[in-house]
């Protein structure tokens, strides 16, 4: 049952696409291995001349938790509830990484 404070693993798709249209970065991809064509074009979309300067900003400062690299390769992260759930089972929570996903990896192993 879902509660408040659980521990669920989640689908990462939605979290990557949005990370690699937000920062032009491919995420989750297996080393040595060539990027597909549709997504080659989804990185390197047009863009304009201001929205281009942002994605090249955050390029800067886009780092990612190799443990949280390798769960995006996988396709599933370790997210934690912060909500209480209710009848129709919608809740809240947030992405694990850094300290707290190391501790609840080895716990879960």
């Amino acid at each position: 049952t879902l509660v408040k404070g659980c521990i669920v693993q989640i689908d990462g798709h939605p979290f990557r696409h949005w990370y690699e249209g937000h920062y032009g970065i491919p995420l989750g991809r297996k080393k040595n291995r060539a990027l597909t064509k549709e997504d080659q074009a989804n990185l390197s979309k047009a863009r304009s001349k201001s929205a281009a300067k942002k994605v090249a900003d955050r390029k800067k400062t886009a780092k990612v938790d190799s443990i949280l690299e390798e769960q995006f390769v996988t396709g599933r992260l370790y997210a934690r509830i912060s909500s209480r759930p209710g009848q129709c089972g919608r809740c809240d929570g947030y992405i694990l990484e850094g300290k707290e996903l190391e501790f609840y990896r080895r716990k879960l192993r």
